[in-house]
């Protein structure tokens, strides 16, 4: 991965985070929580996206699968937090 393949990976990831950050609690994370949360979200809408059959591909598609990721991470560790 080359130095610009790599400032657009942590440019979704941010996004992705600040977004389901946003959508999910109110407020983003910070730069780098934002970051890790979109990353971390990454791989997780990727896993269950695939798990669905659902195929995403371009710019866009990684968004939603990153956001969706992150959303579906916050949620889990909202419902581990409670109990």
């Amino acid at each position: 991965m080359d130095i610009t393949g790599l400032i657009i990976f942590l440019a979704i990831g941010a996004f992705a985070g600040w977004l389901a950050g946003t959508l999910m609690k109110g407020g983003g994370f910070g730069l780098f929580g934002n970051i890790v949360v979109g990353i971390v979200g990454a791989v997780l809408g990727g896993f269950v996206f695939g798990l669905l059959g659902i195929s995403t591909a371009g710019l866009i598609g990684s968004i939603i699968t990153s956001t969706a990721g992150a959303a579906l991470l916050l949620y889990i560790v909202g419902l581990i937090k409670k109990a």
